[in-house]
């Protein structure tokens, strides 16, 4: 119970390659910073991990923040959740916990209009990044939620998602949260036991179906029990790769194409790589 406790608060930082279908030599590179299920509010050092992340994500200074849900578990946190996201420029969507759909008997809604973000609730907004237009699109919290219709004079779909989904056509990249990488995890020779989330095939890290690529963050903090067990926090800087790397990818069925990338130069601060998981760095 003890290690659970430090466990849960003890954050893992990575830079991540991600192949992307289609991915315009332009946004080739493009850094973004992946944040998920904060869960502030209740006694937990899952907050220290979040407060260490977004200082984390601040010193990294990428193209783009998004936050995929359950950023409050309690809604007295909201003032702590304003000053964390102030300044990041963050695009973020609900999580159930945000919503109060959810087992947990602590968790209450909380209102998150006028947060110092911008907030994606079956919408989707079309910015200009190396001068590429880029759809960044939100959907509420419910694993069938109907995506937002996708913009055709974008260059890159990017649909966030607080359930991890690959059915999206479309969408390029889905960017999900929520499984907490199975919170408390039982290792077993070939294999994970997953308590949190038994009977779900995409828990964590990288996927890919047909031309959907899918990123299913860790989080940051807990849910129900203060505590993480073999499923550490983790803040993840995704790294876009452009589609000539892409086609050398396995196909479906889904899997973690980590370690399988070619080595490639970066704009990623401090950073020379030459595999699918790079400067790794953690947080004690």
């Amino acid at each position: 119970m003890a290690y659970g406790w430090f466990e849960a608060g003890w954050l893992r930082t990575r830079v991540l390659d991600v192949p992307v279908a289609g991915l315009p030599a332009a946004l080739d590179g493009l850094r973004i910073a992946h944040l998920s299920d904060f869960h502030l509010g209740p006694p937990s050092r899952g907050s220290v991990a979040v407060s260490r992340a977004v200082e984390w994500v601040r010193g990294r200074r990428p193209d783009l923040v998004v936050v995929t849900g359950d950023l409050l578990s309690h809604p007295r946190a909201r003032a702590r959740l304003d000053e964390l996201l102030r300044g990041l420029d963050a695009y973020v969507v609900r999580g159930n916990h945000d919503v109060a759909v959810t087992r947990d008997p602590f968790s209450r809604p909380s209102e998150l209009e006028e947060l110092p973000a911008t907030l994606l609730t079956d919408a989707s907004v079309t910015i200009v990044l190396e001068g590429e237009r880029v759809q960044i699109a939100g959907v509420a919290p419910s694993p069938w939620g109907e995506p937002p219709k996708t913009d055709p004079t974008a260059a890159l779909r990017i649909l966030l998602s607080h359930y991890p989904r690959l059915l999206v056509p479309g969408y390029q990249l889905v960017l999900a949260g929520h499984m907490h990488a199975g919170q408390i995890v039982v290792p077993y020779p070939g294999g994970k036991l997953r308590l949190a989330h038994l009977r779900s095939r995409l828990t964590e890290g990288l996927y890919r179906e047909g031309d959907v690529t899918l990123h299913v963050s860790p989080g940051l903090g807990t849910t129900l029990l203060p505590f993480l067990l073999f499923a550490r926090p983790e803040v993840t800087e995704l790294v876009l790769l452009e589609s000539r790397l892409w086609r050398a990818m396995p196909s479906s069925p889904p899997m973690c194409l980590r370690a399988t990338l070619p080595t490639r130069p970066s704009r990623s601060p401090g950073c020379v790589v030459s595999s699918g998981v790079r400067c790794t760095g953690t947080r004690a």
